[in-house]
């Protein structure tokens, strides 16, 4: 499977969210997965790739040019892509993907997390898109979508859409399930199948 990872590429984040990036990175390569990102060296987007090719993973990186300087293009990616513009590098990513997984991250991540999501819900893809928020970056965006569920702006289809993790093992299930969040059985049911 072709993961696309949303992910910081920032410099003055705590630095647990550049292991998670990185606990991302081993645990995609764990499971055979090929990684597609931002095609970035540093910060999250760098931990992520290099802890990927540590464990065995194909990497695939999309950068525009105006980017490739700034955020320190990942020159030792297995492909580095060099795009033109910002929206072609997504459609390449879009394109490379079977599924999307967003970690924390800035106003680019946001955008990224956004344009895929709306993508989803119309129709345009089907793939499964997660977000892991594993200590509550992204709470503040559950409860608006909650709230715009609410007031009748956001239908209940287009929020369950999107589906959260809280570690990168239920992530990486999930995106493997098609999107589907893996469902626990209750305990009666668990009596009835011994």
């Amino acid at each position: 499977m072709n993961v696309c990872v949303y992910c910081a590429s920032s410099d003055h984040i705590d630095p647990s969210f550049v292991l998670l990036a990185a606990e991302v990175g081993t645990e995609l390569a764990r499971r055979g997965h090929v990684l597609v990102s931002g095609g970035g060296s540093v910060s999250c987007m760098g931990s992520l790739a290099r802890a990927a090719r540590a464990g065995g993973a194909h990497t695939v990186g999309v950068i525009p040019t105006v980017l490739l300087a700034m955020e320190v293009g990942d020159t030792d990616s297995d492909e580095l892509v060099v795009t033109t513009t910002m929206r072609e590098r997504k459609a390449v990513m879009d394109d490379r993907a079977d599924g999307f997984l967003t970690l924390p991250g800035g106003l680019g991540t946001l955008e990224e997390l956004l344009e895929i999501w709306v993508a989803a819900v119309l129709g345009l893809h089907a793939k499964p898109v997660v977000v892991l928020d594993h200590d509550g970056v992204y709470a503040h965006l559950r409860l608006l979508v909650e709230d715009l569920v609410g007031r009748g702006f956001v239908r209940p289809r287009a929020r369950d859409t999107l589906i959260w993790a809280t570690s990168v093992a239920e992530a990486f299930d999930i995106l493997e399930a098609g999107g589907v969040a893996p469902r626990v059985p209750t305990q009666g049911e668990v009596a009835e199948g011994e």
